[in-house]
């Protein structure tokens, strides 16, 4: 009998169903109820990693602490389990291939000719059972992206069909996740796509064990056993999942539809008692229901899109419930904020969030909103590029170097505040690496980032190749603005804060990446809790 149990979810009709926050509603009520989870993700495309994707493409790159970039549902899986994931559960088809074609050059293969059956679904399952090597995990929940059907998919469907007779159909869950759309000309539920995507992963060799169902509307007993009927799966594994108005209502949804408990039945685990989830309803209640309302303004370039920012979002989401505050979020494009513009278009609100990003697009109308909020002593954060262009901001308009810049931007500045880190120099290839994961900041005493984490060091995550110029940093001090967070190691300034203003601070790693629903971030939450004030006075 296998030491680790799997569990792996596949999509089908349509993309953006939500395997993600299923994968970690599951994980969430497992743990729950006592077993050790963890979730990996197996991405379609051929790019190596998420990183030098626009995030357009596929929404913000999330980075693990052991300096992985990788795809945004990670994020999910340690916002709902609190836990930190790795490289290890994040694989891509592009690193797949990769590896295969580095083992084919070294002549690993002797000579044989390298086929996608055996050799990339060997290398996919060596991925996929490596996680279980790694530590002592009761379940790994293995989520797939991409939709049953896709061409690009196809080989990580026949990895996990091998895998349930390598590792034997007990210690194997195959959970689908489809659509049934309602029509409302005829005002009927459809169930004929969910029919037709497992008869699609039928012909790929997979019997689903269990169906989630996305709808807009509650399905009745009847459709439930006319899906299980056609579908050939039991009727307590027809899972209906309704649309909410937070992500974080699921795991109690799936809760009472008993998901989990299918789930250990078909691997022949206990369920035991009900899972104490009583913390968790007591967050989503305030997120629902908290009568009091702090409006943020997050300035961005990738607004558009508000999977670019998940994390930031996601984190506020937290901060405001662990407030007892509803905290409401208007993107606002920086490429369109003016001189002319700037008071129209942040006034009203109670906090400011500068975000991170790459390039000079948009960079002035950040620089903008950073002089609002420090002028207009309105609470501000800004992360990564947004705390350099609080620095370039406060250069230019507090200490009179008026063409203070990033040499990200401009190369030719007199006053670089901002330049490319030293070891950055000389790099010219994009993938992985920048300076990337986890590193120690220390944090300076009485200062309001370290009452904020009421601890004098901590270990944050980062992503980005240029830093503050220490040169200035003298400078910088005896006027106000006060370098609250170092990296032992460099010397690199991590966190700058602002004196005689109500809440203005900059970091230079992203605190995002450590906000989860049980433990949100201490930046985020002093940082909500000022806003707050802000709005009473």
């Amino acid at each position: 009998m296998a030491k680790t149990k799997y569990v792996f979810v596949t999509g089908g009709v349509t993309s953006s169903l939500g395997k993600g926050i299923i994968s970690a509603s599951l994980g969430r009520l497992l743990q729950a109820r006592g077993y050790r989870v963890t979730i990996q993700k197996l991405d379609p495309y051929i790019n190596v990693d998420p990183g030098t994707l626009n995030p357009y493409e596929h929404g913000e790159c999330y980075v693990t602490d052991d300096g992985a970039e990788t795809d945004l549902d990670l994020g999910h899986y340690e916002r709902f389990l609190d836990i930190q994931t790795s490289q290890a559960n994040n694989v891509t088809t592009g690193r797949i291939y990769q590896t295969v074609i580095n083992k084919e050059r070294r002549g690993d293969y002797l000579g044989k000719t390298v086929q996608v059956i055996p050799h990339i679904t060997d290398e996919i399952k060596r991925r996929i059972l490596l996680l279980g090597k790694k530590e002592n995990f009761d379940i790994i929940i293995t989520e797939i992206g991409g939709t049953v059907g896709d061409i690009e998919s196809l080989p990580y469907i026949e990895t996990v069909r091998q895998l349930r007779w390598d590792l034997g159909p007990e210690n194997t869950v195959f959970i689908h996740l489809t659509l049934v759309p309602f029509l409302s000309s005829s005002g009927e539920l459809k169930t004929k796509p969910t029919q037709h995507s497992v008869k699609v992963l039928l012909e790929n060799g997979i019997q689903p064990d269990v169906l989630v169902l996305r709808t807009e509307h509650e399905l009745d007993r009847d459709l439930r056993k006319k899906v299980a009927l056609f579908c050939n799966v039991g009727l307590e594994a027809v899972i209906q999942s309704i649309d909410v108005s937070t992500i974080y209502e699921v795991p109690l949804l799936m809760q009472e539809e008993k998901l989990d408990v299918t789930v250990l039945r078909h691997l022949k685990m206990p369920a035991g008692g009900v899972p104490d989830m009583m913390g968790w309803k007591q967050i989503v209640d305030r997120l629902k229901n908290s009568r009091e309302v702090v409006k943020i303004a997050l300035v961005g370039k990738y607004v558009e899109l508000h999977d670019s920012y998940k994390s930031i979002l996601e984190s506020l989401f937290h901060a405001g419930a662990a407030n007892n505050v509803k905290v409401t979020v208007d993107c606002i494009h920086s490429e369109t904020i003016t001189i002319e513009n700037l008071e129209r278009e942040l006034e009203g609100f109670q906090g400011i969030v500068v975000a991170p990003g790459f390039g000079d697009r948009g960079i002035e109308g950040k620089i903008l909103a950073v002089n609002y909020a420090r002028e207009k002593k309105v609470p501000f954060f800004g992360i990564c590029l947004g705390l350099q262009c609080a620095i370039i901001e406060f250069a230019r308009n507090r200490l009179g170097y008026g063409d203070a810049h990033s040499t990200e931007m401009n190369n030719y500045t007199k006053h670089p505040v901002i330049d490319l880190m030293e070891e950055q120099k000389g790099i010219t290839e994009k993938g992985g690496t920048m300076r990337l994961g986890g590193y120690t900041c220390l944090l300076k005493t009485g200062s309001r980032v370290q009452k904020a984490y009421n601890t004098d060091r901590v270990r944050e995550r980062h992503r980005h190749r240029y830093e503050f110029n220490n040169e200035y940093l003298e400078e910088f001090t005896n006027n106000g603005m006060i370098a609250s967070g170092i990296n032992p190691e460099s010397g690199l300034v991590e966190i700058m804060e602002l004196q005689n203003h109500p809440w203005f601070i900059g970091t230079q790693f992203h605190p995002e990446y450590r906000s989860t629903v049980l433990n949100p971030h201490p930046l985020f939450v002093n940082f909500i809790r000022a806003a707050i004030n802000y709005r009473q006075r």
